[in-house]
């Protein structure tokens, strides 16, 4: 049983790294859809919506944009916070007040694709990411780098 979760947590990296690209890959189709009519158009409409339209047209480039950075790992953090709020904000102001669950006001994928981003948040980008290309060798992720790290304060004597 040891030997089933220490190769469990051998391959953590990688299944990190498929949850971002599926993650990221869901939510750039919602903005390309909306933006270029593709794979169904903006609502299943096979529609765009217009240029500049509040909220929906910048939900829309943060969709695309946002998703695309997180599919390839690059500025994964940054991305994955703006994409959750971006999912909050559309699941309380568009959704929550037609019922208060999410099942109720078709408010799931908001739901879901925030808490998803928000775990990226914390997690960081998991292994194939291209924000390790910018890492110092042998750092990980959420490490600094040797010389930005504190070191400890030495005694002051009198």
């Amino acid at each position: 049983m040891n030997s089933l979760a220490s190769r469990l947590n051998q391959a953590q990296p990688y299944a990190l790294g498929l949850f971002r690209i599926v993650i990221g890959l869901l939510f750039a189709c919602h903005g390309a859809a909306s933006l270029f009519g593709v794979l169904g158009g903006a609502g299943g409409t096979g529609a765009t919506l217009p240029t500049g339209s509040w909220p929906g047209w910048y939900a829309a480039v943060i969709q695309l944009v946002a998703g695309a950075l997180v599919i390839l790992g690059l500025g994964t953090r940054g991305a994955a916070f703006l994409a959750s709020g971006s999912m909050a904000y559309a699941y309380f102001d568009v959704h929550q007040p037609q019922a208060l669950f999410p099942l109720q006001n078709a408010g799931e994928p908001a739901a879901l694709f925030c808490w998803a981003f928000l775990l990226l948040v914390f997690t960081g980008p998991g292994a194939l990411a291209l924000d390790g290309l910018f890492r110092p060798r042998g750092a990980t992720s959420g490490e600094r780098p040797e010389e930005d790290k504190q070191k400890p304060a030495s005694p002051v004597t009198a």
